[in-house]
């Protein structure tokens, strides 16, 4: 069943308030929006769209180029998971197709070298524009995602600074994505069924196609709202939050139009504990490494990562099955079944 289907609104303006009562009540709002649904509209004075608007058109620049073009900078030529994704370079479950290219740009880290394989500096295109345009939405984004941390703190009770430290060097990752329409494809999505790895995603899309399986088990459209960014629940947050939050399965079904989409997937440090925060409730889940996590998740979808596993190269620790959180499995089944 299909139905539209308008998610929770959340304005997180008050969270820049310098009196506590604002933000408590925004982290009410969002703890409530979260708790029921898991996925929200957000919208806030700290939202700039100049930033997006100059995104959309410098990803609609890019993606015009000829395949031979961007294969120049594919993510396999990459030392730290970032580049250009060709068609049917991910496979979430089965033999599944996503119809959709990307690019994906991870923190640019220039730092100390770090034995973290989602931590460094980007693979970027030879085109300086792209890079300060992408470079300046990332920023913009993650300033406003550290805010939402703090709200997510108070939500669960604990000092608003808890996810501080956390955040520093986070291997939280912007991917431009692009959907080509094409009628002549009759089977696949735009991408398939499954849930974000990280705490929680802060989307941007162009156009309709987003999904998003409700309590009931039913697949709901999800509609664009001017001037907000599409807001979801990933597994670090569930887990996090001791299950109060629950991960949500979506997807993007078949594009009825050429569709363009720029989810920013907000993260901790890569080698951060995620357990769930201090309670007077017992531990549902077991605790895990926040990028050992992303990166196993990872691994288990980009084709050029299952050839490295499969070959013996590339070896995974403590990696739990896909779409082990959330809706979509028996929670109880999957909490700490590793692969």
């Amino acid at each position: 069943m299909n139905e539209s289907y308008v998610l929770p609104l959340v304005d997180i303006s008050k969270m820049q308030s310098a009196d506590l009562s604002d933000r408590l009540e925004v982290a009410n709002a969002l703890d409530q929006a979260c708790k029921d649904v898991g996925f929200l509209y957000l919208k806030g004075d700290q939202f700039n769209f100049d930033f997006a608007r100059a995104l959309i058109l410098v990803a609609q620049r890019y993606f015009q180029q000829d395949t031979a073009t961007k294969m120049q900078h594919y993510i396999g030529l990459s030392k730290n998971h970032s580049g250009y994704v060709p068609i049917g370079e991910e496979q979430f479950s089965g033999n599944s197709y996503d119809l959709k290219e990307a690019y994906d740009v991870n923190y640019d880290y220039c730092g100390e070298m770090t034995q973290f394989p989602l931590l460094g500096p980007t693979l970027w295109p030879n085109d300086e524009v792209f890079k300060q345009t992408v470079s300046a939405y990332y920023r913009h984004l993650r300033d406003i995602s550290e805010q939402i941390f703090q709200a997510f703190a108070l939500a669960l009770n604990v000092d608003e600074h808890f996810f501080d430290a956390k955040i520093t060097h986070a291997t939280s990752q912007l991917r431009l994505i692009h959907y080509p329409y094409n009628p002549e494809v009759k089977d696949a999505e735009g991408i398939g069924a499954h849930t974000d790895y990280e705490c929680f995603t802060l989307l941007l899309p162009t156009a309709p196609g987003l999904q998003v399986l409700n309590k009931q088990g039913e697949w709901i459209d999800i509609p664009l709202i001017e001037n907000t960014l599409v807001m979801n629940i990933g597994d670090m947050m569930e887990i996090l939050s001791n299950g109060k939050y629950l991960a949500t399965k979506h997807r993007v079904r078949k594009v009825a139009e050429e569709r363009y989409s720029f989810p920013l997937f907000c993260a901790c440090n890569y080698d951060t504990v995620i357990e769930p925060v201090p309670s007077h409730e017992p531990a549902q889940y077991q605790p895990l490494i926040g990028g050992e996590h992303l990166f196993n998740q990872t691994a288990q979808t980009f084709n050029y990562l299952k050839k490295r596993v499969a070959s013996g190269e590339l070896i995974l620790n403590n990696a739990v099955p896909l779409s082990s959180f959330g809706l979509c499995e028996s929670i109880n089944d999957n909490r700490g079944e590793t692969v």
